[in-house]
Formats: C-alpha cells, structure tokens, sequence
C-alpha cells in the first residue's frame, strides 16, 4: 500500500451486522469498480496482505478477490468517509472487476485512459514543493525556478517534436514517443507547481474552452 495510512479498525463504524462497505476504485483510471462488504476478519486480511478481501453475505465467509478468476485487485490506499462508515479502496485490478468479465460492475465499458493517476503524480510534485527533500530532481528543478523548469520543458517539447517526426517515417515506436511525452506532462506539471498553478486552474480553462 502507498504511504497513507488506512484508518484503524476502532476508529471506524461497522454496521449493526458487523459489516461496512467498501467502494473499489481504480487507482489508474478512477473508475468506480465495485462495491463490497468487509467485517474485522476480511479487513485484517486486507492490511495483511495488501489485496483486497471482502465477507461473502450470501455465503458467510471470507472471500479473497480474485482466488479464483485471478482477478485480484492490488490495494493502494483505503479511506473512511466524513461518517467512518464507509470505506474507498483504491486498487490496481489485475483483470475485471466484475463476476461478468466486465471492467466494472457498474457498466461494461471500456478501461479509462488513466489519468486518474496523475492525481498522484501532482500530489508527489505538490510534496516535493512544498518539503524540497534533498537529492531530489523534482526539487534541483523548482529551486532553479521559472528559467530551469522552463527550459526544461522547451527542450522535452522539442524532444516530442522530434520523436513524432521519426514515428511519422517508421524511425520510432509508439514506446519512444510516450516516453518522450510523458516526459513533457511531467516537466509541465513542475513548471506549474513552480508558478502555484494547479491542474484544476488548466482543466477549467479547457472546460469552459469545450463548454464555449
């Protein structure tokens, strides 16, 4: 699990039958997985082994997802809602949430895009920001302020530009020019974080962009 710590067991409401729910989301893509019932027993087993476990009501027993399909589902962090009565489980599946071989078990649309993790990846520059841990690259670039992170990103957006070009002639692979992109959102992001700009500040512009 990341380093968030879940809450404690005592700290959190179970239901009059021992139970409380867990919502799953995917920790990559935010969708919404699933949602499940967990008691003391499944919970343990939960922060034991770091995958999730929940108690069967219909058959009243212990049910590790993902035993036998395969399709485990990887914890990432776990949250108490305002009331400590509810859980949110982020995981990484390793296959479909749902017992129909669908992604979720709300619809059967395809997996997101994934960038419900750069949430964490914000959260990790926002860190590096706000302590500047020593030894870091993301803090070398925030304390050479606006010219180092800027350039920065000048370069990585030529970088793309040429990757693309040599993906257009057969010269790249998709690999090469992800990696070359990501490069690019990722020197963004730090140029942001330098100039106290958020991502939802650039999400509404692009919201009131497509709304207009």
């Amino acid at each position: 699990m990341s380093g968030v710590s879940p809450p404690r067991a005592g700290d959190l409401k179970w239901g009059a039958d021992g139970l409380i729910p867990g919502v799953v989301q995917d920790a990559r893509t935010g969708q919404v997985l699933m949602v499940a019932y967990l008691n003391r027993e499944s919970y343990a087993a939960t922060l034991d082994s770091g995958y999730a476990h929940f108690w069967s009501r219909s058959r009243q027993e212990l049910w590790f997802k993902g035993a036998t399909s395969g399709a485990t589902l990887e914890v990432v962090t776990i949250r108490a809602d305002c009331d400590a009565d509810t859980l949110l489980i982020t995981a990484r599946p390793a296959g479909p949430a749902c017992h129909r071989h669908t992604t979720t078990c709300f619809d059967d649309s395809p997996p997101g895009e994934g960038f419900g993790w750069l949430e964490q990846l914000w959260g990790v520059i926002a860190s590096r920001a706000a302590e500047r841990p020593a030894g870091s690259y993301t803090t070398r670039l925030l304390d050479g302020g606006v010219d180092l992170a800027g350039r920065k990103l000048m370069e990585e957006a030529t970088e793309v530009l040429m990757a693309a070009k040599d993906h257009a002639t057969g010269e790249a692979d998709n690999r090469r020019v992800a990696e070359e992109m990501a490069d690019l959102l990722y020197h963004l992001l730090v140029l942001a974080a330098d100039r106290e700009v958020t991502p939802s500040e650039m999400i509404t512009v692009l919201e009131e962009r497509f709304s207009s």
